[in-house]
């Protein structure tokens, strides 16, 4: 018996050691080896129990020194339990991605060197295309899987999307996010997340098992990261409940309900005063309580930390932990939970109850990611292999995706697209021409392979000269007189210019919109100089006040071009030589430079003219703009019709109705909240639009459906997206494009309460100059 007993212990303790050597090994690491012999004893490991069951199992058997260790993002291995280390954090915003200063759970370091490298999401959601958002989730996914699968992961949690609405023009992330428009948000968040994690495009299909983990972030109210001495670890976003209703809040309740995303991360800041990470009302009541979230919820990296070192919002750092364990959050990016949750629980400022309760939502996503349930190669998506990476069929999504959210902000006389057969010779000028590292943006991995739009304008025009320009995108030095003899040579000037990570990124917010330094005066240069109009290509993640070349004859031609990824130089060389056709369409509104007078610390969207502040975004915003949010100009033309509905008049029951009194005028308005759900799905009405392609190439165009009150002040928005649909139309060919309104969705309202509401009266529907009038009757 002694010998057997020994035998097994000695077996027990291989087996854990061999277990720490997976994590570096060509194996994923994974719990419960059906070759263990532990496995069959425990409950955790039987894949016919419960999941709840599983880990409810599981946490049972740790101690609470095991417990504490799991709270954070680099979870320690559990050896006597078969359980290897974890890593929570990594990151996909479009693309797997790695980031050398810290610890990730994705290495490119073996068979795998590089992942596909989609465009910065603000150039994607320019498409206004949610099913090319899901299918660019989906390929990320997939990678991400593949990458897990050959060994390179310690992790399947990536904390992506950025999902917060880019408010302000001088937001360094804003690059990050899908633009400054609730709906378009929300919706980008459900069509990635569904993707990223298996789901299909409508939902539905996901079940038990995650592909990846999702996690939309930064909950909530985040979009400042240092400005003039302000930074997001310090920031008190002062919040009214009418801007968070219709603003901030509706991306990420889309994100959860019907994304179904497994993660979310509490952002820095204090929202009216209290940090997000230690908000019971908005994790628990909100997220967890009237939206149903159903995962685990991190900080943001050292978010914990900041509330007692930085905002002096925890006395001590054992409050800090315990604030954040009662509000809601589970883990920890950082290590406070690993080093004062202990010292907490003994000063009994903390239940176990709390511990027990985060680490049920963590264990409980990582068995739904399939990491207790043996090989993970032999179970639901492992049979996507390295050669799913980087292939040819995401890299060609890639292409399509720079190619759709890419937008065209002037044309003057047709410059564009260029002839391939008279273009005899070509100026390529500028910082950004030859610059792969500018195409791919902020939180990017290696890509499989890059072109820069220099190289892909030389496929076009063999006599391709080539100069920068400047000595770098800040063009503290502009070499004007050499650039400008290279202009004056050619047939025609493609100018590269804009912004890169140097100005505009994370933690790094913008004090101007106009381009930096001397890149203007070298714009201006080279147009007058050459012998045709010039075009303007700019990347850049945020708005630019480039009013000085919307109207300078000798700027023939606008191109932004955000940060398209690694094809984006590719997709530029295509539309300026007319092999694609460009439709994407602004999802921020392009502010000019006097913009800068609004403080960036003002959260509120509203204008209040009494003071002069204008307001925010398109759907408030009371001042100039130099481009506004859907614009974009294409090769074609195309024309809208509204068809004839069967129901313009929407009825809603009157009883329980309120009225308001603006300007001694009542109006009759109902909560949303008291309309039965049956009534708001029964008074749901289609709308059908045509749409024309007048032109002589076939184009994808983004088709918009606003909606305005007759009545505006009082809180109410000048006009706001209710749909949008991407149609491929060829030269000539018209389609009929149906979006199905529903009243109490795209005809509401928030109050100064903070509650949804309706209003009675006319509401005027709106695509491109046309209108069509519904009338509500409550």
């Amino acid at each position: 018996m002694k010998l057997q007993k020994l035998s097994l212990l000695t077996l027990i303790h291989i087996s854990s050691l061999l277990l720490l050597v997976l994590a570096d090994s060509t194996q994923p690491p994974f719990s419960c080896d059906t070759s263990d012999p532990r496995t069959k004893s425990y409950p955790f490991c039987k894949t016919t129990l419960p999941i709840n069951q599983r880990v409810q199992d599981l946490i049972s058997r740790l101690t609470l020194d095991e417990k504490i260790s799991q709270l954070v993002n680099s979870a320690p291995p559990i050896p006597r339990l078969g359980i290897p280390g974890y890593e929570w954090w990594s990151e996909a915003l479009h693309g797997v991605a790695f980031l050398a200063s810290v610890s990730q759970g994705i290495r490119f370091n073996g068979t795998i060197q590089s992942a596909t490298s989609f465009p910065q999401v603000i150039l994607t959601a320019a498409s206004f295309d949610a099913h090319l958002w899901f299918r660019i989730g989906q390929a990320v996914g997939i990678e991400a899987r593949g990458i897990y699968n050959a060994g390179q992961a310690r992790g399947m949690t990536f904390w992506a999307p950025n999902i917060n609405i880019y408010r302000d023009p001088r937001w360094g992330r804003g690059q990050e996010t899908p633009g400054e428009d609730p709906l378009v948000t929300g919706k980008y968040a459900v069509s990635f997340v569904r993707g990223i994690q298996g789901d299909s495009f409508e939902g539905g299909m996901l079940g038990e098992h995650l592909q990846v983990s999702a996690c939309c972030k930064h909950f909530t109210a985040y979009d400042l990261d240092n400005w003039k001495g302000v930074n997001r670890f310090v920031f008190n976003a002062k919040v009214s409940l009418q801007d968070l209703a219709d603003t901030y809040q509706p991306p990420f309740q889309s994100c959860i309900q019907q994304g179904k995303a497994s993660g979310i991360m509490c952002a820095y800041n204090r929202v009216n005063g209290v940090p997000n990470c230690a908000d019971y009302n908005l994790l628990s009541k909100t997220a967890r309580g009237q939206w149903g979230f159903n995962g685990y919820i991190t900080s943001d990296c050292d978010a914990v930390s900041i509330m007692h070192e930085k905002q002096g919002y925890a006395k001590i750092p054992e409050d800090a932990v315990a604030d954040v364990l009662k509000a809601g959050m589970d883990v920890n990016c950082g290590n406070y939970l690993k080093n004062y949750t202990k010292s907490a629980f003994k000063k009994r400022k903390l239940p176990i109850s709390e511990i027990d309760r985060a680490l049920h939502n963590l264990f409980s996503v990582r068995m739904r990611l399939g990491l207790f349930n043996g090989n993970p190669t032999k179970q639901p998506f492992g049979n996507i292999g390295s050669d799913q990476v980087c292939s040819q069929e995401h890299q060609n999504l890639a292409l399509e995706a720079a190619r759709n959210g890419i937008v065209l902000l002037k044309n003057t006389d047709s410059l564009l697209p260029l002839s391939k057969t008279k273009t005899t010779s070509l100026a390529v000028i500028g910082p950004n021409a030859n610059s792969a590292k500018t195409l791919v943006g902020n939180y990017a991995g290696p890509p499989c392979k890059s072109i820069t739009p220099l190289q892909a304008l030389q496929s076009y025009a063999k006599d391709t000269r080539y100069h920068p320009g400047c000595s770098a995108v800040n063009c503290s030095s502009a070499l004007t007189d050499q650039a400008v003899k290279i202009a004056k040579g050619a047939d025609h000037v493609v100018l590269v210019m804009g912004l890169d990570q140097t100005q505009e990124r994370e933690d790094h917010d913008r004090v101007d919109l106009v381009l930096p330094a001397k890149q203007q005066n070298l714009i201006s240069s080279i147009a007058r100089a050459a012998k045709n109009p010039v075009i303007l290509v700019l990347l850049s993640g945020g708005p630019v006040d480039i009013t000085f070349a919307k109207y300078d004859q000798h700027i023939g031609s606008i191109l932004w071009a955000g940060y398209p990824g690694e094809a984006g130089g590719l997709a530029l060389a295509e539309i300026i030589f007319g092999d694609h056709n460009p439709g994407g369409r602004l999802p921020v509104t392009w502010y000019p430079q006097s913009f800068i007078k609004v403080p960036m610390t003002d959260m509120r969207m509203r204008p209040e003219p009494s003071s002069g502040y204008p307001g925010r975004t398109y759907r408030f915003y009371q001042g100039p703009k130099v481009f506004e949010f859907g614009y974009g100009l294409s090769y074609s033309k195309y024309s809208y019709e509204f068809l004839p509905v069967t129901q313009n008049k929407v009825y809603l029951n009157h009883q329980s109705c309120n009225k308001m009194v603006e300007n001694s005028n009542p109006v009759r308005y109902m909560p949303v909240s008291e309309i039965a759900k049956e009534l708001c799905d029964k008074r749901k009405f289609p709308v059908k639009v045509g749409v024309q392609n007048h032109g002589e190439m076939a184009g994808t165009h983004p088709v918009l459906l606003f909606v305005r009150q007759a009545k505006v002040g009082n809180g109410r928005p000048m006009k706001q997206l209710v749909g949008f649909h991407s149609v491929n139309l060829n030269a000539g060919e018209r389609v009929e494009v149906e979006f199905e309104l529903s009243p109490c969705e795209h005809l509401s309202r928030a109050n100064e309460d903070g509650l949804m509401v309706i209003e009675e009266g006319p509401h005027f529907l709106s695509i491109g100059d046309k209108e069509s009038e519904i009338t509500v009757f409550i």
